[in-house]
């Protein structure tokens, strides 16, 4: 790892400032950026924490939203009773990310902005139709999300909370890689103020999508019934030494139908 420099600034503003002009990178949990600079797979001038920000951190519930600070550990959101009571599937996806280690230092808004392709909370944002809200300006899910490992956010954007309106009906289910516990498909269904949505993550070369031709029999009946005989093409699908395109195509109508509940 080569040497970099460190700041800890007390306000998104002096956060900004602090990653102005070189390559710099924020950092909270730091669970998948500290790994990839140990492989040399990253080596920003300067890292800037977000973790001493005041505000960057907490979950409010009003005006039928739930709002997350983007520092609020995965830990803190499963453990909410805020978010048990308004959103249980997001409760519940948060409470199975990783392990205890990753969920008592990883961040929402570190995950969201590393989009990793198999990462969990890309499957809820997405799923429940959330907004994402960054010290510039505030993203709507269906554009956040560009590719894998990739998203709308400019260069030194960051992202400050996500609100994530509540849903009449909200599931989760993960088929997980059992050693890094990322999903080999994860799918997350709910139906309310942003309509029905299924989204799925683990499974698309591309990262994490909607699976419209799902949500349109979802939206005509919410069953699992509605999904009988439904199947998912698995052309753009992954493939790799976990299971192959068509095996996550086949994974992914059934666990929408468990999502269901």
């Amino acid at each position: 790892m080569q040497s970099f420099a460190y700041h800890a600034p007390a306000s998104v503003a002096a956060a900004i400032q602090a990653g102005t002009g070189v390559d710099a990178k924020y950092i909270a949990g730091g669970q998948t950026l500290l790994q990839s600079m140990r492989l040399g797979l990253a080596a920003p001038e300067a890292l800037v924490s977000v973790t001493a920000i005041p505000g960057l951190a907490g979950i409010s519930v009003a005006g039928g939203t739930v709002k997350i600070g983007a520092a609020t550990t995965h830990a803190a959101v499963a453990a909410s009773p805020d978010v048990r009571a308004a959103i249980p599937a997001l409760a519940d996806l948060a409470g199975k990310i990783g392990d205890r280690a990753v969920r008592n230092l990883g961040t929402i808004g570190g995950s969201l902005a590393n989009d990793d392709p198999a990462a969990c909370y890309p499957a809820a944002v997405l799923g429940l139709g959330a907004t994402v809200h960054t010290d510039r300006r505030d993203i709507a899910a269906d554009d956040f999300f560009q590719g894998m490992f990739t998203t709308a956010l400019a260069d030194g954007e960051m992202i400050t909370a996500v609100s994530f309106p509540i849903p009449a009906k909200a599931g989760w289910q993960k088929f997980k890689q059992p050693a890094s516990r990322f999903s080999l498909v994860g799918v997350f269904v709910s139906q309310g103020p942003a309509g029905t949505r299924v989204a799925v993550t683990g499974a698309g070369a591309n990262g994490v999508f909607r699976a419209t031709a799902l949500e349109a029999r979802l939206a005509a009946g919410w069953s699992a019934a509605a999904l009988a005989g439904a199947t998912v093409d698995p052309a753009g699908l992954n493939s790799d030494m976990h299971g192959s395109a068509e095996y996550r195509a086949a994974l992914i109508p059934v666990l929408t139908a468990r999502a269901l509940g």
